[in-house]
């Protein structure tokens, strides 16, 4: 597929995704949202794509928000249609996707470039970075789950107070209270996005997806986490992988995994 407002590059297994609209500081719009939401699709049902890294163009920003020109007019309707139709293509959709997907925040994320970072399985900044979800200063509250997830990453009182505010948390900040789990200076920033996700890609893909659906399913409100985990931990047993796994402890030697 020809993308318009992101580029894909692929090399040893690890996808990086670029949203690229700089003049817009890669805000995002309906186009950018479809488009991201098909390179998710396309990535994760490649098998060998062991694991993508989303990121911004140029040096001031991640994503810098949504494109508030196309909803300003809306309605009541709209308005919801657009929260929810966003979180189907796109946010829900990356934090539940199979494939671990990290965020390379490098520069500004805020508002839906927070919430598209916070979608992703975990995240890594650069010492630029500024996050933020200033959605009330425009009378209206994040409604790409920003109201859900900042309080699962960061404590609800923490939450609370940058919802309000309608704040920025520098990359330090962000750091101290686990909102990334790295900040390097921007020059870093991707090769050591590249450096986990090639310790990822050593290990069982088939193994990851049920980790990750387990650790998902302890954050939804009607799901019992311990239970899915009981099931996908019994479901590894009868997988390829998990045979040459153990084979592979057992005989001293690296796993080629099969991935099935």
């Amino acid at each position: 597929m020809n993308y318009e407002n992101i580029y894909i590059e692929e090399d040893n297994q690890i996808a990086t995704i670029t949203i690229n609209r700089p003049k817009k500081l890669n805000a995002l719009n309906k186009q950018t949202i479809a488009e991201l939401h098909e390179a998710f699709k396309e990535l994760d049902e490649d098998k060998d794509t062991k694991v993508i890294i989303v990121t911004g163009s140029g040096e001031k920003a991640f994503v810098a928000g949504a494109d508030i020109s196309e909803f300003a007019d809306f309605s009541v309707e709209q308005g919801g249609e657009l929260a929810a139709k966003g979180q189907e293509l796109l946010f829900s959709f990356v934090e539940n996707l199979s494939t671990p997907v990290i965020a390379a925040v490098n520069g500004f994320a805020l508002g839906g470039g927070l919430e598209l970072a916070m979608s992703c399985h975990f995240r890594v900044a650069s010492t630029n970075a500024k996050m933020g979800l200033p959605e009330v200063s425009l009378g209206v509250i994040p409604g790409y789950g920003g109201t859900q997830r900042l309080p699962q990453l960061i404590g609800k009182g923490r939450a609370m107070e940058l919802i309000m505010t309608a704040g920025m948390m520098d990359a330090s900040k962000a750091l101290e209270c686990g909102l990334v789990n790295y900040m390097v200076p921007q020059e870093e920033l991707l090769p050591l996005c590249v450096k986990i996700a090639s310790k990822i890609s050593n290990n069982s893909s088939v193994a990851i997806k049920y980790a990750i659906n387990a650790v998902n399913a302890g954050y939804s409100y009607d799901t019992d986490g311990y239970a899915v985990e009981i099931d996908a931990f019994g479901t590894c047993f009868g997988t390829d992988d998990f045979k040459e796994g153990t084979s592979a402890f057992l005989e001293k030697r690296k796993a080629d995994f099969p991935g099935s």
